[in-house]
């Protein structure tokens, strides 16, 4: 009886936060145990530290049952105190931090980058979910120091990735689909006295409006308790209280864990952890109620702080561009081995991914890289115009290099060279160039055949010179070629 009037003190002292309640009790619990343990010397420890945990368990339900009381003083449908921080470190995409109650705080940022980095799935999770690239994720973490514990900080478990797409599973439906980066939210919770879940929500929707995501809605996320008295007979609920915004002890003591996320509009994400084996529809049904009217509250109170999505990224923030690559360019833009490519990234750091035949995505990770790479760009490609050939005409090219394969030629001086293949140099099978004594600087004369309607290459032979047939010769000089800016010549110089 004392130890019991010892627990209802603690239960009623709204004063005590989660750490000091627990030492409180943890010290009447270690008292009782010695004074049990001399009156009953035969009873087993294990016993003793259950039947304390039964009147701990029965004090704290009754005082919610027949008291109304919580305790940390608040009625059944008072949320704790919120607080809400956005643009918490200015370099980053998007920061925010959610503080609910004395020991609820979590530390929400984004961070863009390019399509490419998608998560892509495997040919099983792709058949079950039909999603094949993932451009959103959130990442929850749980660090031992979020409930005043030390531990060695491993890879995620089950309950922080259970939680995490929980979350995850709240701010999708609000993310645009055509967004052009992929989003990382990152949730770390920083010290854990319930639902942790879903004030990661309420972070990461206040984060991603700090950088510039534009999301149809604000995400607002509570959860709700149950405590219940049962019949003795047939164990059928006679009573009942919903609890609004539980703290860590009265999930542990009570019945029900009903997690609701969702926006002034509507439900995103629900979860139920229930230690009963069924409740009725009744309680369900005010169950959401009382969750929607909490997060109507939560979402006022966080429009205090960020209203709607910034118009604008951050200066810091990646930049993406769609440049547009004719087919007869793209060699040139590529280059051999894709080596421009290879060197545009290095040197600039930015992700070049290609959307269709002549459609590319430009991915920088800030606007001074952006910039870099249209500079890398407009280099590589300034000498990419050329004159209009005429298809069947013979022209006279330069050889500029001989390899293996065949002879790499130029039609006019700033051409990108193109390789005129073995096959093509003379009615006679040769397996290397030499055979027919080429050299570089050498002038030959080639027929041009239009472009390869797949890679936009040059298609030129010589060994076609070699039959009876007769065709305009074109020569072109240096005084024909066009430069970047410049217009097309019109007419070629031809002589037979």
């Amino acid at each position: 009886r004392l130890a019991s009037n010892k627990i209802y003190a603690v239960f009623t002292d709204s004063s005590h936060d989660k750490i000091s309640r627990d030492e409180a009790i943890n010290k009447i619990r270690l008292e009782t145990e010695e004074q049990l343990k001399e009156k009953f010397p035969e009873a087993e420890p294990y016993e003793i530290m259950e039947s304390f945990n039964v009147v701990s368990k029965d004090i704290f339900r009754n005082l919610v049952l027949n008291e109304y009381r919580r305790c940390d003083g608040r009625d059944l449908t008072s949320l704790r105190d919120i607080k809400c921080e956005v643009n918490m470190f200015k370099m980053l995409h998007g920061s925010a931090l959610f503080q609910r109650g004395q020991t609820q705080v979590v530390l929400c940022t984004v961070t863009f980058d390019s399509l490419e980095s998608s998560v892509k799935s495997d040919v099983i999770s792709t058949a079950v979910s039909g999603i094949k690239d993932k451009n959103f994720m959130l990442h929850y973490e749980f660090p031992p120091y979020a409930t005043n514990e030390i531990g060695k900080v491993t890879g995620l478990n089950r309950r922080e990735l259970g939680h995490g797409a929980l979350a995850e599973r709240a701010l999708k439906p609000v993310i645009p689909q055509d967004f052009p980066f992929t989003i990382r939210v990152t949730s770390e919770v920083l010290e854990s006295n319930g639902s942790s879940s879903m004030a990661s929500a309420c972070g990461g929707s206040l984060a991603l409006m700090d950088a510039g995501v534009p999301v149809s809605n604000a995400v607002a996320g509570v959860a709700i308790g149950l405590v219940t008295k049962c019949s003795q007979g047939k164990g059928d609920i006679e009573d009942y209280r919903l609890l609004t915004d539980i703290l860590g002890i009265e999930d542990y003591y009570g019945d029900m864990d009903f997690k609701m996320a969702g926006t002034n509009k509507g439900i995103t994400a629900l979860q139920v952890d229930l230690k009963l084996p069924g409740i009725p529809i009744k309680i369900v049904v005010e169950a959401i109620q009382q969750a929607t009217a909490a997060k109507r509250e939560i979402l006022q109170i966080m429009n205090q702080t960020l209203a709607k999505p910034r118009p604008n990224r951050k200066e810091s923030g990646p930049v993406v561009e769609t440049i547009h690559v004719p087919l007869s360019k793209r060699l040139r833009f590529v280059g051999p081995g894709a080596y421009n490519l290879k060197k545009l990234q290095a040197q600039t750091g930015v992700t070049v991914s290609q959307l269709d035949e002549e459609t590319y995505s430009v991915f920088a990770p800030t606007p001074g890289a952006m910039h870099e790479a249209r500079e890398f760009i407009g280099e590589i490609c300034k000498d990419d115009q050329e004159v209009n050939l005429e298809f069947g005409a013979i022209y006279t090219a330069t050889i500029t290099e001989i390899r293996d394969s065949g002879v790499m030629v130029k039609l006019y001086p700033n051409m990108t060279p193109v390789l005129l293949h073995n096959s093509q140099l003379d009615q006679r099978k040769i397996k290397h160039p030499s055979a027919l004594g080429l050299e570089v600087g050498q002038e030959i004369q080639v027929k041009y055949f239009g472009r390869d309607p797949t890679d936009g290459r040059m298609r030129l032979s010589r060994k076609i010179l070699q039959s009876p047939a007769s065709s305009s010769l074109k020569t072109l000089t240096e005084k024909n070629s066009i430069v970047l800016g410049g217009a097309v010549p019109h007419t070629s110089t031809s002589s037979q």
